[in-house]
């Protein structure tokens, strides 16, 4: 251990013992996640000497974990919940003709949506991707903070947002994965082996609706890291997926945009077919999927990975607009509008 990194460790114990005695004191509990400490820790990871940065900045999360214990146990013993009566309606003292009665699951199918988000993770597991479930509630810490959004970014307004009073958050991408997912696979660095997982789950934006806009949609997220990735490697894997769903090749669009999670970033875009398209202008031409790039330096460090070490790439993408374009369906509405003469096209 260098004498950086015992000075780095000294620091983040002093700090422990500063948060605990200010959340001891505290009457919302939840204000100790935004404490200026931690930030202070968080931005001392890219000043670390980059032989200490991997364990400080294993460290500096695992203290942030462990504030987060703070507060949740605090709430849970807050917390009065009433019970209920499990019984009820199919208590033994409930009239049979009374008791709710399910429709026999032969009658049923499978969302179009769901077979088909079945068959996306099919293919990428058999590129060698690993499946991983996201959450539709999350924290600022996973939503912006571990994805390098700036203070100021207006992704963090409740305008464009959906949160709740109590400071969480319905994930607006399914990137609030990636410092998990990060996280939870570094071992396979160590062997030798990638990080290479996809996240399909739903995400929610404060989106005006139209026939290509939907406020609750599903998002596939897909993370690369090992050394020596580029962005060569992104495109190939991006075009090897699209072809197999479509199964021909396609005209695809990379152009560069900006997120602050990946540098550089790109938006992808697919020849979108007749159907979809209002008029013949450029703009109606194509149909943008979704956004991709190379991990931002400083989301790798806030995983506890080191970027002089590491590389990888991050890519997003609506399963809906995927499935629009492969069946020709014109509005993206019907998907949530429970049409039975739409839905059972796909039975």
């Amino acid at each position: 251990m260098t004498e950086g990194s015992t000075t780095g460790m000294d620091e983040i114990n002093k700090t422990r013992d500063i948060l605990r005695d200010k959340f001891e004191k505290l009457e919302d509990k939840k204000q100790i996640l935004k404490a200026v400490e931690l930030r202070k820790l968080y931005d001392g990871i890219r000043n670390a000497p980059p032989e200490d940065r991997a364990a400080y900045g294993q460290a500096v999360n695992s203290l942030k974990l462990d504030v987060q214990t703070w507060v949740e146990q605090s709430q849970e013993a807050d917390e009065e919940i009433s019970p209920i009566d499990i019984t009820a309606p199919w208590g033994v003292n409930s009239a049979a003709d009374r008791r709710p009665q399910f429709l026999p699951a032969e009658q049923g199918s499978q969302h179009p949506l769901t077979t088909e988000i079945n068959y996306i993770c099919d293919i990428f597991q058999r590129m060698g991707f690993v499946v991983e479930e996201s959450r539709e509630i999350d924290d600022d810490f996973h939503m912006f903070e571990s994805l390098n959004f700036p203070e100021d970014h207006p992704a963090r307004d409740d305008y464009d947002t959906f949160m709740t009073d109590e400071g969480l958050i319905a994930p607006a991408h399914t990137s609030t994965m990636q410092n998990r997912v990060m996280q939870k696979y570094k071992a396979n660095l160590d062997k030798g082996e990638p990080i290479a997982a996809v996240v399909p789950d739903r995400v929610f934006r404060n989106e005006d609706l139209d026939a290509t806009h939907e406020h609750t949609f599903y998002q596939i997220e897909g993370v690369y890291v090992s050394k020596n990735v580029n962005v060569g490697n992104l495109i190939a894997t991006l075009s090897t997926y699209m072809s197999e769903y479509y199964g021909q090749q396609l005209k695809t669009k990379l152009q560069p945009f900006y997120f602050p999670f990946t540098e550089p970033s790109f938006e992808f875009a697919i020849e979108r077919p007749d159907v979809l398209r209002k008029d013949n202008s450029e703009e109606q031409k194509w149909l943008e999927l979704g956004g991709c790039g190379m991990i931002h330096p400083n989301v790798m460090r806030s995983a506890g990975l080191d970027p002089e070490v590491y590389t990888g790439f991050a890519f997003g993408f609506g399963v809906e607009r995927m499935v629009m374009m492969k069946h020709g369906i014109e509005d993206v509405r019907h998907f949530e509008s429970a049409n039975l003469k739409f839905l059972r096209q796909f039975s």
